[in-house]
């Protein structure tokens, strides 16, 4: 069984990532302290760009992945593609046959959910419950 990884974008170690990774670039590329080695602002805006990858890859680490904000979230659940969502786009959910069905603005979309841990897909639904108004769980 596997396992889902949820990753809320109000995690403020990530947000101290990206905000340490802007800070060395910008002084990288406009040199603000002096160095005597020039070099030393090539490295300092080449180890920001990298925790920028670093944090912009988090999504492909997991097979399995929500990233989600108060607005909507990118849904990774066994695909090598994600679905970006919208809360406010949501009419209706539900979770049928291991699977879970969303309908958005006339459209149905299915994410697979077999071999997941079944605490997960219960953290699942009470996400989407919690920043959807109308839902439906099925067994």
């Amino acid at each position: 069984m596997r396992r889902i990884k949820f990753d809320n974008a109000k995690n403020w170690f990530w947000v101290g990532i990206l905000i340490l990774s802007l800070i060395l670039i910008i002084v990288g590329a406009f040199e603000l302290f002096p160095f005597e080695n020039p070099k030393h602002y090539r490295h300092l805006s080449l180890i920001g760009f990298l925790l920028q990858i670093v944090f912009y890859s988090k999504m492909f680490w997991y097979k399995n992945c929500i990233h989600w904000n108060k607005l909507g979230g990118v849904f990774r659940l066994n695909t090598f593609t994600s679905k970006s969502i919208k809360f406010d786009d949501f009419n209706d959910f539900e979770f049928k046959e291991q699977k879970l069905f969303y309908k958005s603005n006339g459209k149905i979309i299915t994410f697979n959910l077999k071999d997941i841990v079944k605490e997960d897909i219960d953290k699942l639904n009470e996400l989407l419950s919690k920043h959807i108004t109308i839902y439906k769980t099925v067994n």
